[in-house]
């Protein structure tokens, strides 16, 4: 864990790397967490004395952490914002509403530093999970049991197998469409279910087009850093041979990374050469933690999904809606601007660059490598940082494309390559003229594999940390200005 002296030191420092434009609009990289679990997702167990009763909730069953420990853990692991979402079962709308709720308001009282959502982890229709994050308002609470109560997959009491059904979820997103103000969600672990690469299982690419297409200031993106990350390591940090990183069993991360993010021209790479504007995040999806038996880090511990916005509530939303945002884990780096720029025009992560025909564009890397020992008290240094480069065809393609060929590494920086003031790394690519429109982003690790590998059964995710970020568009349009 990071010391109190160290973490001021990092937030003294962290606004003059951001764009002017920026921070003269008061925002900076807010650091967070949208999945995270209490007591209140709990087991349900049937009452042998009323075998046709709903079957009564078990609080800790799957989760075993009050709301206020899981805020208090979070604000001491450096995360500015979290979202508290447990998932459901049988009536368990009533649940969050009536328990799970009041204790959320607690624990903004008792932590106030930390900005708190209220949320759910979505059983969703016709796929998995979500997080489903409700912006703050004084009717949040009545907004999430309407749409748990209504489209929660596990909710009915006699089951109901209309709730799993792929329509379900598109009428769904387009109730959370309506809402004011509107929720955000966010697919969580796509591939966890998935047998092979490119073999998928619950969730499915044309799935996520689906959602994209119909709500895309809903349906933002996808975990692209999955949680449970500590399920290969015993308690006293022994590698654990039947453990895998996420709990994939099926097949691994890469990297600790899904397979839908990590590979280079796989999934999203189809969506983002779509001209979609489909977001990663990287999350704990804790429930038990690893020194209590559990698979998992606290919140902050080991992964952060950095927002660029003001510390209020609202912006960290707009920040996740336009994709101000980038993931690390173990703490990697701190910091991380993007920005392409044209003569008097520039963009940053979740921007438009709009050119008026083709010319070069210059490419400007910003990275905090902090000095700073991170949660086990190492510090982990950037070996090298990609330039990632895709073709934007935004085209008809089948619904299931997994593929994006027009991708490439335009240029991997090591050492030699950058410039280093301080904890500050700083690198310029120029592109050459291009006939076509383009996205561009970046992603770095401390290790010195060229491409992220599947991950071993046991293996210490703290050795091999990555960062990504979200993309900029790169598009030209005649007579813009």
């Amino acid at each position: 864990m990071k010391s109190h002296g160290c973490a001021l030191a990092l937030l003294l420092v962290a606004v003059p790397m951001v764009a002017e434009a920026q921070s003269a609009e008061g925002r900076r990289w807010l650091a967070g967490d949208h999945h995270v679990h209490s007591r209140f997702s709990a087991r349900y167990e049937p009452d042998p004395a009323v075998p046709d009763a709903p079957p009564v909730p078990q609080l800790g069953g799957d989760g075993n952490h009050t709301i206020i420990r899981n805020a208090e853990m979070a604000h001491r692991f450096g995360l500015d914002w979290m979202v508290s979402t447990d998932h459901g079962g049988p009536l368990h709308s009533r649940l969050n509403a009536e328990q799970a709720y009041p204790e959320l308001l607690q624990a903004r009282a008792q932590v106030p530093g930390l900005i708190l959502f209220y949320g759910m982890e979505f059983d969703t229709p016709g796929a998995e999970h979500s997080s489903l994050i409700i912006p703050q308002s004084a009717h949040e609470r009545e907004d999430l049991l309407h749409l748990e109560s209504r489209y929660g997959r596990r909710e009915p009491w006699p089951y109901d197998p209309a709730r799993e059904s792929e329509a379900l979820m598109l009428e769904a997103l387009r109730d959370m469409g309506t809402m004011s103000p509107r929720p955000v969600l966010v697919i969580n672990h796509p591939a966890r279910s998935a047998t092979g690469l490119g073999v998928y299982g619950q969730v499915r690419p044309a799935q996520l087009r689906d959602w994209s297409d119909l709500e895309p200031r809903v349906a933002v993106g996808m975990e692209g850093a999955p949680g449970h990350q500590a399920d290969g390591l015993f308690a006293d940090g022994r590698p654990d041979p039947a453990g895998h990183r996420g709990i994939y069993r099926r097949y691994p991360t890469l990297g600790g990374f899904d397979q839908m993010t990590a590979r280079l021209g796989g999934v999203w790479d189809a969506l983002l050469g779509e001209g979609r504007r489909w977001w990663i995040t990287a999350t704990s999806d804790s429930h038990t933690h690893l020194s209590e038996g559990g698979d998992d880090f606290w919140p902050g511990e080991y992964s952060k999904t950095w927002v660029l916005a003001r510390p209020e509530s609202e912006d960290i939303l707009d920040g996740l809606r336009e994709g101000r945002v980038f993931v690390a884990t173990g703490d990697l780096v701190t910091e991380l601007d993007v920005t392409v720029s044209a003569g008097d025009r520039s963009a940053g992560m979740g921007g438009r660059l709009v050119l008026d025909g083709s010319g070069p564009v210059r490419v400007t890397i910003t990275v905090r490598d902090p000095a700073c020992p991170n949660a086990v008290g190492r510090s982990p240094s950037v070996d090298h940082i990609d330039l990632i480069v895709g073709e934007m065809n935004p085209g008809p393609v089948a619904r299931d494309t997994d593929s994006h060929a027009a991708v490439r590494v335009e240029r991997r920086f090591t050492a030699a390559d950058w410039t280093m003031e301080g904890e500050v790394l700083t690198m310029t690519h120029t592109l050459p003229a291009a006939t076509g429109d383009r996205y561009i982003r970046v992603r770095g690790t401390n290790g010195v594999e060229g491409e992220p590998l599947p991950d071993t059964a046991g293996e210490d995710p703290w050795t091999d940390l990555w960062f990504y970020s979200n993309p900029v568009f790169v598009v030209q349009v005649a007579g813009a200005r």
